[in-house]
């Protein structure tokens, strides 16, 4: 039934969306009927295959993820194999090439991103960080011994990835860490890992750790692969948090090392300092601007359908009244717009001209604009909206936690403050 994009992709996709025949302007062109699903017709900036691997993607997560989500949410309850389903189709590291990975565009990855969090942020949560963040990571800085290992397998999902940085007493201000690598007491050619990272999506279940620390011989950050089969007893615990207002449907924790070994070959070789997690961050930011507004448009379609049910003063279905109209329109108008600023965004990211500027600004506005429209459109489920069997509390949760983890809004307001201004803020 759901078709490998790997299969959709036998030769390497085109940067570029296909070129338009050449042809005059239409002078009287016929109107064209507004499709509120794609208001500005996005679909025509896509590729054949962008579009094939979107409807695989599509179809998978709202035939098989949708269906396990409602529970899923309620008890608190991540199934692994979610991962190992997505990676039989090749939606997991989907942008690397080789290594059995689709080596699809970035669009391509955006409208997969999409899909999975059409359903649900925290699937998507649990599906970036294995790809951009440690899949990514080790595509981008890690040796070829490094690559061999672990892609293929992590690209199966036959091996979970968590990704560690942020830390208890240091969530935006990474270059403050306090975990640190230091030469390991007894073990030759081995270095050991102390210090402690929070909400950790996977690291519960991970197998694989990418974590960065300080390293003794430089003070500055490196990147380390933790493998947690690896680890002697008491030198690595990876507890969940639990009781959380939203993602509840992913799995967040903790990573707590205790000189726990790890090889030196395990290290990455060249990358220090913020430049390696922060290029990771650029990935999954990108991916975060497809997804919230994938989660953006479910919140409109369950919003319009409510509102075309739902009868009030005369019998009147509510969706013909001003105020819930407007609500839609500027919910849409969101969505639409981005959603061509990803597209363009994910081109320059193809030819290797998108500055990180750009991922800084998409990631900000999709995250805000999603989470503000998403609580206007809840007022027109009014207190239905509190029951979660219409989805769009869940949805609300979320997106707040989106707008805030992988740099908060206002971090990257400050981002693009600099850049346009040339000068460093006051804080």
């Amino acid at each position: 039934m759901y078709r490998p994009i790997l299969r959709l992709s036998a030769k390497q996709l085109s940067c570029a969306a296909r070129p338009a025949a050449v042809r005059g302007y239409a002078a009287h062109a016929t109107p064209q009927p507004f499709n509120w699903e794609d208001p500005l017709n996005a679909r025509s900036l896509l590729t054949e295959e962008e579009l094939a691997i979107s409807e695989t993607a599509e179809a998978y997560c709202q035939e098989r993820m949708l269906p396990r989500v409602l529970q899923a949410y309620r008890d608190e309850h991540y199934d692994k194999k979610i991962l190992e389903e997505m990676g039989e189709l090749g939606l997991l590291g989907s942008t690397i090439q080789g290594y059995d990975c689709a080596g699809v565009s970035n669009v391509a990855s955006g409208l997969i991103t999409k899909a999975v969090e059409r359903v649900d942020s925290g699937y998507r949560s649990g599906m970036s960080v294995q790809s951009s963040l440690v899949m990514g990571g080790i595509d981008e800085f890690g040796t070829q011994e490094q690559k061999d290992k672990f892609l293929s397998k992590m690209g199966k999902g036959k091996l979970l990835g968590a990704f560690g940085l942020t830390e208890p007493n240091h969530g935006s201000d990474p270059g403050s860490m306090e975990t640190t690598a230091k030469p390991h007491p007894t073990k030759k050619g081995y270095l050991s890992l102390s210090g402690a990272k929070t909400w950790i999506t996977n690291s519960p279940i991970a197998d694989v750790l990418l974590v960065w620390a300080k390293y003794h011989e430089t003070g500055k950050i490196r990147g380390f692969l933790v493998e947690r089969s690896e680890c002697p007893p008491g030198t690595l615990e990876t507890p969940p948090i639990k009781n959380k207002n939203g993602l509840r449907a992913s799995l967040t924790g903790m990573i707590h090392l205790d000189e726990c070994p790890v090889p030196e070959a395990n290290m990455f070789p060249d990358v220090e300092g913020l430049r390696g997690p922060f290029t990771c961050l650029n990935s999954a930011r990108y991916g975060i601007a497809w997804g919230t507004i994938g989660a953006l448009e479910d919140c409109i379609a369950r919003t319009r359908t409510y509102a075309l049910e739902r009868k009030q003063f005369k019998g009147n279905p509510i969706a013909k009244y001003q105020l819930v109209q407007k609500k839609l329109a500027d919910a849409t108008t969101d969505a639409a717009f981005g959603t061509l600023a990803a597209i363009q965004v994910g081109r320059l990211k193809d030819k290797g001209e998108a500055a990180p500027e750009m991922i800084s600004m998409i990631k900000r506005q999709n995250c805000d604009r999603a989470l503000f429209n998403s609580r206007v459109l809840q007022e027109v489920f009014g207190g239905n909206a509190v029951s979660d069997e219409y989805g769009i509390g869940r949805h609300v949760a979320n997106l707040f936690v989106t707008q805030t983890y992988e740099g908060q809004s206002d971090i990257h307001s400050l981002i693009l403050g600099r850049a346009i201004t040339g000068l460093q803020a006051f804080v």
